[in-house]
Protein backbone atom coordinates (compact mmCIF):
# COMPACT_ATOMS: atom_id res chain seq x y z
CA UNK A 1 0.00 0.00 0.00
CA UNK A 2 1.41 3.35 -1.02
CA UNK A 3 -0.43 5.46 1.56
CA UNK A 4 -2.25 5.23 4.84
CA UNK A 5 -4.81 7.79 5.83
CA UNK A 6 -5.90 9.04 9.23
CA UNK A 7 -7.61 12.42 9.49
CA UNK A 8 -7.02 14.17 6.16
CA UNK A 9 -5.33 17.52 6.25
CA UNK A 10 -7.43 20.53 5.35
CA UNK A 11 -7.85 21.12 1.64
CA UNK A 12 -5.87 24.20 0.65
CA UNK A 13 -7.93 27.04 -0.80
CA UNK A 14 -5.99 26.99 -4.08
CA UNK A 15 -7.05 23.35 -4.67
CA UNK A 16 -10.78 24.11 -4.74
CA UNK A 17 -12.07 23.77 -8.32
CA UNK A 18 -13.37 27.04 -9.69
CA UNK A 19 -17.10 27.59 -10.08
CA UNK A 20 -18.37 25.35 -7.26
CA UNK A 21 -19.97 26.16 -3.90
CA UNK A 22 -20.74 24.05 -0.83
CA UNK A 23 -22.91 24.13 2.28
CA UNK A 24 -24.49 21.97 4.97
CA UNK A 25 -27.15 22.27 7.67
CA UNK A 26 -28.77 20.18 10.39
CA UNK A 27 -32.27 19.27 9.23
CA UNK A 28 -33.12 16.93 12.11
CA UNK A 29 -32.51 13.46 10.67
CA UNK A 30 -29.61 12.62 13.00
CA UNK A 31 -30.36 12.09 16.67
CA UNK A 32 -27.06 13.83 17.43
CA UNK A 33 -28.41 17.02 15.77
CA UNK A 34 -25.20 17.26 13.75
CA UNK A 35 -25.29 18.50 10.17
CA UNK A 36 -27.05 15.90 8.03
CA UNK A 37 -27.86 17.68 4.78
CA UNK A 38 -25.17 18.75 2.29
CA UNK A 39 -25.26 20.64 -0.98
CA UNK A 40 -22.69 20.98 -3.77
CA UNK A 41 -23.49 23.36 -6.61
CA UNK A 42 -21.89 24.42 -9.88
CA UNK A 43 -22.31 28.03 -10.93
CA UNK A 44 -23.08 26.83 -14.46
CA UNK A 45 -24.53 23.51 -15.67
CA UNK A 46 -21.81 20.88 -15.43
CA UNK A 47 -21.30 17.70 -17.40
CA UNK A 48 -22.42 14.96 -15.02
CA UNK A 49 -21.55 11.27 -14.94
CA UNK A 50 -22.43 8.73 -12.28
CA UNK A 51 -21.96 5.13 -11.23
CA UNK A 52 -24.69 3.60 -9.09
CA UNK A 53 -25.19 0.48 -6.98
CA UNK A 54 -25.73 -2.84 -8.75
CA UNK A 55 -27.81 -4.14 -5.85
CA UNK A 56 -31.26 -5.17 -7.14
CA UNK A 57 -32.74 -3.29 -4.18
CA UNK A 58 -32.20 0.35 -5.11
CA UNK A 59 -33.05 3.34 -2.97
CA UNK A 60 -35.41 6.07 -4.16
CA UNK A 61 -32.62 8.65 -4.63
CA UNK A 62 -30.73 6.24 -6.89
CA UNK A 63 -33.80 5.78 -9.08
CA UNK A 64 -34.51 9.51 -9.21
CA UNK A 65 -30.88 10.44 -9.93
CA UNK A 66 -30.72 7.92 -12.79
CA UNK A 67 -33.90 9.41 -14.20
CA UNK A 68 -32.55 12.95 -13.91
CA UNK A 69 -29.27 12.12 -15.65
CA UNK A 70 -31.21 10.68 -18.57
CA UNK A 71 -33.65 13.59 -18.81
CA UNK A 72 -30.95 16.25 -18.50
CA UNK A 73 -28.75 14.44 -21.04
CA UNK A 74 -25.84 14.39 -18.61
CA UNK A 75 -26.04 17.87 -17.10
CA UNK A 76 -26.28 18.88 -13.43
CA UNK A 77 -26.18 22.03 -11.35
CA UNK A 78 -26.29 20.43 -7.91
CA UNK A 79 -25.91 17.39 -5.68
CA UNK A 80 -28.01 17.31 -2.51
CA UNK A 81 -27.31 14.53 -0.01
CA UNK A 82 -28.70 13.62 3.38
CA UNK A 83 -27.38 11.27 6.04
CA UNK A 84 -29.40 9.60 8.78
CA UNK A 85 -31.98 7.96 6.51
CA UNK A 86 -31.37 5.85 3.39
CA UNK A 87 -34.82 6.48 1.88
CA UNK A 88 -34.77 2.88 0.66
CA UNK A 89 -37.61 0.34 0.63
CA UNK A 90 -39.97 3.25 1.26
CA UNK A 91 -42.26 2.81 -1.78
CA UNK A 92 -43.94 5.65 -3.63
CA UNK A 93 -43.54 7.91 -0.60
CA UNK A 94 -39.77 7.56 -0.87
CA UNK A 95 -39.77 8.51 -4.56
CA UNK A 96 -41.90 11.55 -3.79
CA UNK A 97 -39.55 12.55 -0.96
CA UNK A 98 -36.55 12.40 -3.29
CA UNK A 99 -38.39 14.39 -5.95
CA UNK A 100 -39.61 16.97 -3.47
CA UNK A 101 -36.05 17.51 -2.28
CA UNK A 102 -34.73 18.02 -5.81
CA UNK A 103 -37.65 20.32 -6.62
CA UNK A 104 -36.91 22.49 -3.60
CA UNK A 105 -33.22 22.78 -4.51
CA UNK A 106 -34.01 23.49 -8.16
CA UNK A 107 -36.47 26.22 -7.18
CA UNK A 108 -33.90 27.96 -4.96
CA UNK A 109 -31.16 27.70 -7.59
CA UNK A 110 -33.41 28.58 -10.52
CA UNK A 111 -32.47 25.52 -12.54
CA UNK A 112 -34.41 22.60 -14.05
CA UNK A 113 -35.30 19.92 -11.51
CA UNK A 114 -33.61 17.22 -13.57
CA UNK A 115 -30.28 19.05 -13.09
CA UNK A 116 -30.30 18.13 -9.38
CA UNK A 117 -28.81 14.83 -8.25
CA UNK A 118 -30.05 13.46 -4.92
CA UNK A 119 -28.41 10.99 -2.53
CA UNK A 120 -29.27 9.50 0.85
CA UNK A 121 -27.48 7.30 3.37
CA UNK A 122 -28.54 5.76 6.68
CA UNK A 123 -31.01 3.18 7.91
CA UNK A 124 -33.00 1.24 5.29
CA UNK A 125 -36.77 0.93 5.47
CA UNK A 126 -37.59 4.03 7.55
CA UNK A 127 -39.90 6.55 5.82
CA UNK A 128 -38.13 9.83 5.08
CA UNK A 129 -39.91 12.97 6.24
CA UNK A 130 -39.32 15.13 3.16
CA UNK A 131 -40.52 18.25 4.96
CA UNK A 132 -37.39 18.18 7.12
CA UNK A 133 -35.25 18.43 3.99
CA UNK A 134 -37.36 20.84 1.98
CA UNK A 135 -37.77 23.26 4.87
CA UNK A 136 -33.98 23.33 5.30
CA UNK A 137 -33.21 23.94 1.63
CA UNK A 138 -33.55 27.77 1.69
CA UNK A 139 -30.91 28.12 4.40
CA UNK A 140 -28.84 25.41 2.74
CA UNK A 141 -28.73 27.49 -0.45
CA UNK A 142 -28.23 30.82 1.32
CA UNK A 143 -25.23 29.35 3.17
CA UNK A 144 -23.43 28.35 -0.06
CA UNK A 145 -19.77 29.38 -0.12
CA UNK A 146 -16.71 28.56 -2.20
CA UNK A 147 -14.48 28.12 0.86
CA UNK A 148 -12.60 25.22 2.39
CA UNK A 149 -14.64 25.53 5.59
CA UNK A 150 -17.86 25.12 3.64
CA UNK A 151 -16.42 22.12 1.78
CA UNK A 152 -15.20 20.44 4.96
CA UNK A 153 -18.61 20.95 6.56
CA UNK A 154 -20.40 19.37 3.59
CA UNK A 155 -18.02 16.39 3.63
CA UNK A 156 -18.77 15.80 7.31
CA UNK A 157 -22.53 16.13 6.86
CA UNK A 158 -22.72 12.95 4.75
CA UNK A 159 -21.01 10.78 7.40
CA UNK A 160 -22.84 7.97 9.23
CA UNK A 161 -20.64 5.43 11.03
CA UNK A 162 -17.51 7.01 9.55
CA UNK A 163 -14.87 7.76 12.15
CA UNK A 164 -13.46 10.59 10.05
CA UNK A 165 -14.27 12.68 6.98
CA UNK A 166 -12.68 11.77 3.67
CA UNK A 167 -11.49 14.12 0.95
CA UNK A 168 -8.68 14.36 -1.57
CA UNK A 169 -7.49 16.78 -4.25
CA UNK A 170 -5.22 16.76 -7.30
CA UNK A 171 -4.25 19.08 -10.13
CA UNK A 172 -3.06 18.61 -13.69
CA UNK A 173 -2.59 20.66 -16.85
CA UNK A 174 -4.91 20.61 -19.83
CA UNK A 175 -3.77 22.55 -22.88
CA UNK A 176 -1.35 24.39 -20.60
CA UNK A 177 -4.00 25.46 -18.08
CA UNK A 178 -4.19 24.14 -14.52
CA UNK A 179 -7.33 22.16 -13.76
CA UNK A 180 -8.34 20.96 -10.32
CA UNK A 181 -10.01 17.76 -9.12
CA UNK A 182 -11.57 17.49 -5.65
CA UNK A 183 -13.49 14.61 -4.10
CA UNK A 184 -15.16 13.64 -0.85
CA UNK A 185 -16.71 10.36 0.25
CA UNK A 186 -18.46 8.58 3.08
CA UNK A 187 -18.30 4.89 3.82
CA UNK A 188 -17.14 2.52 6.54
CA UNK A 189 -19.53 -0.45 6.45
CA UNK A 190 -21.48 -2.34 3.77
CA UNK A 191 -18.36 -1.97 1.60
CA UNK A 192 -17.91 -4.37 -1.30
CA UNK A 193 -17.28 -4.13 -5.05
CA UNK A 194 -20.18 -3.78 -7.53
CA UNK A 195 -19.71 -0.86 -6.65
CA UNK A 196 -18.21 -0.33 -3.20
CA UNK A 197 -20.76 0.96 -0.72
CA UNK A 198 -20.42 4.68 -0.33
CA UNK A 199 -21.39 8.10 -1.47
CA UNK A 200 -18.61 9.88 -3.36
CA UNK A 201 -18.74 13.24 -5.08
CA UNK A 202 -15.95 14.47 -7.36
CA UNK A 203 -15.92 17.96 -8.85
CA UNK A 204 -13.52 19.41 -11.39
CA UNK A 205 -13.15 22.64 -13.30
CA UNK A 206 -11.94 20.71 -16.34
CA UNK A 207 -14.22 20.57 -19.37
CA UNK A 208 -15.19 17.07 -20.49
CA UNK A 209 -17.51 15.77 -23.16
CA UNK A 210 -20.24 13.60 -21.65
CA UNK A 211 -19.08 10.37 -23.40
CA UNK A 212 -15.55 10.87 -22.08
CA UNK A 213 -16.77 11.66 -18.55
CA UNK A 214 -19.09 8.63 -18.40
CA UNK A 215 -16.54 6.17 -19.76
CA UNK A 216 -13.70 7.54 -17.67
CA UNK A 217 -15.67 7.41 -14.43
CA UNK A 218 -16.67 3.78 -14.98
CA UNK A 219 -13.09 2.78 -15.73
CA UNK A 220 -11.60 4.65 -12.78
CA UNK A 221 -14.28 3.30 -10.41
CA UNK A 222 -13.31 -0.22 -11.45
CA UNK A 223 -9.69 0.34 -10.47
CA UNK A 224 -10.43 2.17 -7.22
CA UNK A 225 -13.82 2.03 -5.51
CA UNK A 226 -14.52 -1.44 -6.92
CA UNK A 227 -11.22 -2.71 -5.54
CA UNK A 228 -11.99 -2.36 -1.83
CA UNK A 229 -14.07 -4.48 0.51
CA UNK A 230 -14.82 -4.31 4.22
CA UNK A 231 -17.58 -6.82 4.86
CA UNK A 232 -18.84 -8.25 1.56
CA UNK A 233 -22.12 -6.31 1.58
CA UNK A 234 -23.14 -4.03 -1.27
CA UNK A 235 -25.53 -1.29 -0.27
CA UNK A 236 -28.73 -0.03 -1.85
CA UNK A 237 -27.63 3.60 -2.12
CA UNK A 238 -24.12 3.50 -3.60
CA UNK A 239 -23.52 6.55 -5.77
CA UNK A 240 -20.40 8.07 -7.31
CA UNK A 241 -20.96 11.36 -9.14
CA UNK A 242 -18.53 13.43 -11.22
CA UNK A 243 -19.32 17.06 -12.12
CA UNK A 244 -17.12 18.86 -14.67
CA UNK A 245 -17.99 22.53 -15.25
CA UNK A 246 -15.10 23.78 -17.43
CA UNK A 247 -14.52 26.84 -15.24
CA UNK A 248 -10.73 26.51 -15.56
CA UNK A 249 -11.04 27.76 -19.13
CA UNK A 250 -9.26 24.81 -20.74
CA UNK A 251 -10.79 23.38 -23.94
CA UNK A 252 -13.03 20.31 -23.55
CA UNK A 253 -11.35 16.91 -23.45
CA UNK A 254 -13.11 14.90 -26.15
CA UNK A 255 -10.69 12.18 -27.19
CA UNK A 256 -7.61 10.19 -26.24
CA UNK A 257 -4.35 12.08 -25.96
CA UNK A 258 -1.91 13.60 -23.45
CA UNK A 259 -4.57 15.86 -21.89
CA UNK A 260 -6.88 12.92 -21.22
CA UNK A 261 -3.98 10.88 -19.82
CA UNK A 262 -3.02 13.63 -17.40
CA UNK A 263 -6.60 14.19 -16.31
CA UNK A 264 -7.16 10.45 -15.86
CA UNK A 265 -4.15 10.23 -13.54
CA UNK A 266 -5.47 13.13 -11.45
CA UNK A 267 -9.00 11.70 -11.24
CA UNK A 268 -7.71 8.24 -10.41
CA UNK A 269 -5.42 9.63 -7.72
CA UNK A 270 -8.38 11.30 -6.00
CA UNK A 271 -10.63 8.24 -6.32
CA UNK A 272 -7.94 5.86 -5.07
CA UNK A 273 -7.27 8.10 -2.08
CA UNK A 274 -10.97 8.12 -1.22
CA UNK A 275 -11.32 4.35 -1.72
CA UNK A 276 -8.36 3.65 0.56
CA UNK A 277 -9.71 6.07 3.15
CA UNK A 278 -12.95 4.10 3.15
CA UNK A 279 -11.29 0.73 3.71
CA UNK A 280 -8.91 2.19 6.31
CA UNK A 281 -11.98 3.54 8.11
CA UNK A 282 -13.76 0.17 7.91
CA UNK A 283 -16.03 -0.31 10.90
CA UNK A 284 -13.93 -1.63 13.76
CA UNK A 285 -10.88 -2.13 11.53
CA UNK A 286 -7.53 -2.52 13.25
CA UNK A 287 -5.49 -3.08 10.07
CA UNK A 288 -5.75 -3.10 6.28
CA UNK A 289 -4.52 -5.84 3.99
CA UNK A 290 -3.44 -5.25 0.41
CA UNK A 291 -4.17 -8.44 -1.54
CA UNK A 292 -2.24 -8.66 -4.80
CA UNK A 293 -2.80 -11.68 -7.06
CA UNK A 294 -0.33 -12.36 -9.85
CA UNK A 295 0.50 -14.97 -12.43
CA UNK A 296 -2.95 -15.94 -13.76
CA UNK A 297 -4.60 -15.77 -17.20
CA UNK A 298 -5.76 -12.15 -17.09
CA UNK A 299 -6.23 -9.09 -14.91
CA UNK A 300 -9.96 -9.90 -14.69
CA UNK A 301 -9.25 -13.40 -13.34
CA UNK A 302 -6.72 -11.98 -10.87
CA UNK A 303 -9.32 -9.47 -9.66
CA UNK A 304 -11.92 -12.16 -9.00
CA UNK A 305 -9.41 -14.25 -7.03
CA UNK A 306 -8.20 -11.22 -5.05
CA UNK A 307 -11.76 -10.25 -4.16
CA UNK A 308 -12.56 -13.77 -3.02
CA UNK A 309 -9.52 -13.79 -0.74
CA UNK A 310 -10.23 -10.27 0.53
CA UNK A 311 -13.85 -11.14 1.32
CA UNK A 312 -13.15 -14.34 3.27
CA UNK A 313 -14.19 -14.00 6.94
CA UNK A 314 -11.53 -16.57 7.87
CA UNK A 315 -8.81 -14.59 6.11
CA UNK A 316 -10.03 -11.33 7.64
CA UNK A 317 -10.12 -12.72 11.19
CA UNK A 318 -6.61 -14.10 10.70
CA UNK A 319 -5.50 -10.53 10.02
CA UNK A 320 -7.25 -9.43 13.22
CA UNK A 321 -5.10 -11.84 15.20
CA UNK A 322 -1.99 -11.21 13.06
CA UNK A 323 -1.98 -14.94 12.41
CA UNK A 324 0.18 -15.98 9.42
CA UNK A 325 -2.30 -18.71 8.51
CA UNK A 326 -1.54 -18.79 4.79
CA UNK A 327 -3.68 -21.92 4.28
CA UNK A 328 -6.80 -19.77 4.62
CA UNK A 329 -5.58 -17.55 1.79
CA UNK A 330 -4.87 -20.48 -0.52
CA UNK A 331 -8.19 -22.13 0.34
CA UNK A 332 -10.09 -18.91 -0.40
CA UNK A 333 -8.34 -18.60 -3.76
CA UNK A 334 -9.28 -22.19 -4.53
CA UNK A 335 -13.02 -21.58 -4.14
CA UNK A 336 -13.05 -18.59 -6.48
CA UNK A 337 -15.88 -18.88 -9.03
CA UNK A 338 -14.02 -18.74 -12.35
CA UNK A 339 -15.42 -18.91 -15.90
CA UNK A 340 -15.55 -22.31 -17.58
CA UNK A 341 -12.17 -23.24 -18.97
CA UNK A 342 -10.26 -20.84 -16.71
CA UNK A 343 -8.11 -22.38 -14.00
CA UNK A 344 -4.87 -22.04 -12.08
CA UNK A 345 -2.54 -24.63 -10.57
CA UNK A 346 -2.50 -24.48 -6.74
CA UNK A 347 0.73 -26.46 -6.82
CA UNK A 348 2.50 -23.45 -8.33
CA UNK A 349 1.29 -20.96 -5.70
CA UNK A 350 3.72 -18.76 -3.83
CA UNK A 351 2.40 -16.60 -0.97
CA UNK A 352 4.19 -13.75 0.76
CA UNK A 353 2.73 -12.24 3.94
CA UNK A 354 4.13 -8.87 5.01
CA UNK A 355 7.18 -9.55 2.86
CA UNK A 356 7.81 -13.05 4.24
CA UNK A 357 7.50 -16.10 1.98
CA UNK A 358 5.21 -18.55 3.79
CA UNK A 359 4.15 -20.82 0.91
CA UNK A 360 6.08 -22.03 -2.12
CA UNK A 361 4.92 -24.42 -4.85
CA UNK A 362 1.61 -24.76 -3.04
CA UNK A 363 3.18 -26.02 0.19
CA UNK A 364 4.49 -24.62 3.43
CA UNK A 365 7.80 -22.82 3.15
CA UNK A 366 9.88 -22.62 6.36
CA UNK A 367 9.50 -19.21 8.02
CA UNK A 368 9.79 -17.58 11.43
CA UNK A 369 6.23 -17.49 12.76
CA UNK A 370 7.06 -14.99 15.49
CA UNK A 371 8.62 -12.61 13.00
CA UNK A 372 5.66 -12.97 10.64
CA UNK A 373 3.21 -12.36 13.49
CA UNK A 374 5.13 -9.24 14.50
CA UNK A 375 5.04 -7.84 10.94
CA UNK A 376 1.32 -8.59 10.63
CA UNK A 377 0.65 -6.43 13.68
CA UNK A 378 1.41 -3.37 11.56
CA UNK A 379 -1.47 -1.19 10.33
CA UNK A 380 -0.86 -2.30 6.71
CA UNK A 381 -0.26 -5.90 5.71
CA UNK A 382 0.81 -6.54 2.09
CA UNK A 383 -0.08 -9.97 0.71
CA UNK A 384 1.15 -11.34 -2.63
CA UNK A 385 -0.30 -14.54 -4.09
CA UNK A 386 1.57 -15.57 -7.24
CA UNK A 387 0.48 -18.53 -9.39
CA UNK A 388 3.32 -17.98 -11.89
CA UNK A 389 1.33 -19.01 -14.96
CA UNK A 390 0.19 -15.85 -16.75
CA UNK A 391 0.37 -12.06 -17.07
CA UNK A 392 -2.76 -11.27 -15.04
CA UNK A 393 -2.42 -9.05 -11.98
CA UNK A 394 -4.86 -7.23 -9.68
CA UNK A 395 -4.94 -5.65 -6.24
CA UNK A 396 -7.81 -5.43 -3.76
CA UNK A 397 -7.74 -3.74 -0.36
CA UNK A 398 -9.63 -5.09 2.65
CA UNK A 399 -9.89 -4.50 6.38
CA UNK A 400 -9.89 -7.09 9.14
CA UNK A 401 -12.91 -8.28 11.14
CA UNK A 402 -12.94 -7.33 14.82
CA UNK A 403 -15.43 -7.55 17.66
CA UNK A 404 -15.91 -3.79 17.27
CA UNK A 405 -17.44 -4.41 13.83
CA UNK A 406 -19.99 -6.71 15.47
CA UNK A 407 -20.72 -4.14 18.18
CA UNK A 408 -21.28 -1.31 15.69
CA UNK A 409 -23.57 -3.32 13.45
CA UNK A 410 -25.53 -5.07 16.19
CA UNK A 411 -26.73 -1.70 17.47
CA UNK A 412 -26.80 0.40 14.27
CA UNK A 413 -30.48 1.36 14.65
CA UNK A 414 -30.34 2.20 18.35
Amino acid sequence: MKKFFTDPAAIAEHLLPRGFQYSSVACGLKKSRKHDLALITSDAPAVAAAVFTTNRVQAAPVLVSREHLEKSQGLARAIVANSGNANCATGAQGIEAARATTAAVASELGCPQDQVQVCSTGVIGIPLDASKLTSAVPSLVSNLESTTDAYHSAARAIMTTDARPKWSAATCRVDGKEVRVLGCAKGAGMIHPQMATMLAFVVTDAALSWPVAARLLREVAGRTFNSVTVDGDTSTNDTLILLANGAAGAPPIRRAGPDLERFTRALESVCRDLALMIVCDGEGASRVAEIEVRGVASDAVAAVIARTIAGSPLVKTAFTGADPNWGRILAAAGRTPLPRGVAFDPASAEIRLAGITVCRRGQSHPFDEAAAHHKMLERHVPVIVDFKSGPGRATVWTSDFTTEYVRINSSYRS
